[in-house]
């Protein structure tokens, strides 16, 4: 075994850095007041960092007296400071630095080329800066957004954006939001907001950015033709990435149709299809998602989130309408498909919702039970055990992609909504049961018919997910 001795390396490193004479580097850094000159060495630092093996390079450099002089007026001496100190001994201490220092530190890191030291940061801004990140996320998204090697650092502050958007879209900085982080940012489906919201803060956006507007000219009753044209320009971009299926009749008639003449008649064309032709919209609906591989985000968006709601199929979303998550839990495929895997996983009283994959075939069937489908533990001498609901339901679609033929069945005898036995993963009140790798369907006059016989499927596909409400309201920049 060759032993290795970094601690006494990194101690006499530090040592040439600070005492030693023989450097033959001289580095001035920061700008006006803020300026400081370190001394280093050439071989040092070329070692450590690619910036440096081509900036010292014989072509580029500077001598005086025989010494390489050396500007980096774009950093400042305490982020130098920490800079050198890495490069000499592998070391970095955080503690003591500002937010803002860290910041630069990120950016000084990018450019120098200190691959190992740029990844570090970003995980510590994440990890021990997170409040002053959601403070400053304009700050920081400006930031990160021009290096591409902060792409964590640009997914992490997006993703939490997504996560609680009201804070953030509601703030005055971002009204002065880079136009391609706004793109990177309503091209997500996951923004957990109402879709009027997206469109509120987009047109207060475009108003903010638009010459001639703004707040001198935010009255749109006073606007020109050329005004409305100078906005449409502004936001051009932007307009089709908002999912106006999202948006009530009602809004869409008092906060959309008023800016009729920026959007693209194709939008409005799209929209008529949907509610007039039951055609899919190009782009699904934000506010949920779901990892699922048997169906398509639209139909929980547009079908079952209704059904989960108590109104019909298609009907439109409104302010008031709660949100959802789908975290999944569970995955045939994955965690395998047999009831007692599927016991294992979905255990506990949780509303949720599972969605099966028939073999041979596209048909997906489905349920969603308001208090889960299984008890914590396994039954006494395999019991039956019956569960009240009065919002559980059951559903089939002939394909991933079905708009007109699904069917839904909701719970008829309330106090047979979900039954638990052993052997079973989950029952709907026997109208619906998994019995390992097979769906049973029945009618025991639990649940309204979606079958008009009684038939058994193999399963090829099952996944299960936890719902949680995200209830969000809408806002104002007023």
């Amino acid at each position: 075994m060759t032993p290795i001795f970094y601690s006494n390396l990194s101690k006499d490193l530090s040592s040439i850095l600070n005492d030693s004479d023989d450097y033959n580097v001289i580095i001035q850094v920061g700008e006006n007041q803020n300026t400081k000159e370190f001394r280093a060495h050439s071989v040092i630092l070329r070692a450590r960092s690619s910036y440096f093996r081509g900036a010292l390079s014989s072509n580029w450099i500077t001598k005086q007296n025989n010494m390489i002089m050396f500007n980096k007026p774009n950093v400042t001496p305490i982020v130098f400071d920490m800079i050198l100190k890495y490069i000499y001994t592998g070391e970095l201490d955080l503690t003591n630095q500002t937010s803002e220092d860290i910041l630069r530190l990120l950016i000084a890191s990018d450019e120098l080329l200190l691959e190992e030291l740029l990844v570090y940061v970003q995980d510590y801004l994440i990890e021990e800066q997170i409040n002053w990140i959601r403070q400053n996320f304009v700050l920081v998204l400006h930031t990160v957004f021009r290096l591409v090697s902060c792409k964590k650092l640009q997914d992490y502050c997006l993703e939490s954006i997504c996560e609680n958007p009201l804070p953030f879209i509601t703030s005055r900085t971002f009204l002065s939001l880079d136009k391609d982080i706004l793109f990177n940012l309503l091209e997500r489906d996951d923004i957990l907001i109402e879709e009027i919201a997206v469109w509120d803060c987009l047109i207060k956006w475009g108003i903010e950015q638009t010459p001639g507007l703004g707040n001198s000219n935010s009255d749109k009753t006073n606007w020109s033709n050329e005004n409305y044209e100078a906005l449409k320009k502004t936001l051009n971009q932007f307009i089709p990435l908002i999912r106006f299926m999202g948006i009530s009749h009602t809004d869409l008639f008092n906060k959309v149709y008023p800016y009729k003449s920026i959007i693209p008649d194709r939008i409005f064309k799209e929209i008529d299809e949907f509610y007039y032709k039951s055609i899919l919209p190009s782009l699904p609906l934000r506010t949920r998602q779901i990892e699922s591989n048997i169906i398509k985000l639209e139909l929980v968006n547009l079908i079952i989130v209704n059904w989960i709601d108590k109104k019909n199929s298609k009907s439109p979303r409104t302010g008031n309408d709660p949100l959802y998550k789908f975290k999944l839990i569970y995955r045939g495929t994955r965690d395998g498909i047999n009831s007692k895997s599927f016991k294992n996983k979905c255990n506990g009283r949780v509303p949720s919702l599972v969605l099966i994959k028939i073999r041979g075939s596209n048909k997906i069937f489905g349920g969603y039970s308001s208090i889960g489908f299984n008890s914590l533990g396994e039954l006494y001498n395999n019991n039956l055990l019956y569960y009240y609901s009065s919002n559980n339901f059951i559903f089939s679609f002939d394909n991933n992609k079905d708009m007109k033929n699904m069917k839904l069945g909701r719970v008829i005898n309330d106090s047979r909504a979900i039954m638990d036995y052993n052997h079973h993963g989950f029952n709907f009140g026997w109208a619906m049961c998994m019995v390992n790798q097979n769906l049973c369907l029945n009618d025991y006059g639990n649940y309204e018919k979606i079958l008009s016989t009684e038939k058994i499927f193999n399963i090829e596909e099952i996944e299960t997910f936890l719902i949680t409400n995200n209830n969000l309201s809408s806002f104002s920049l007023d």
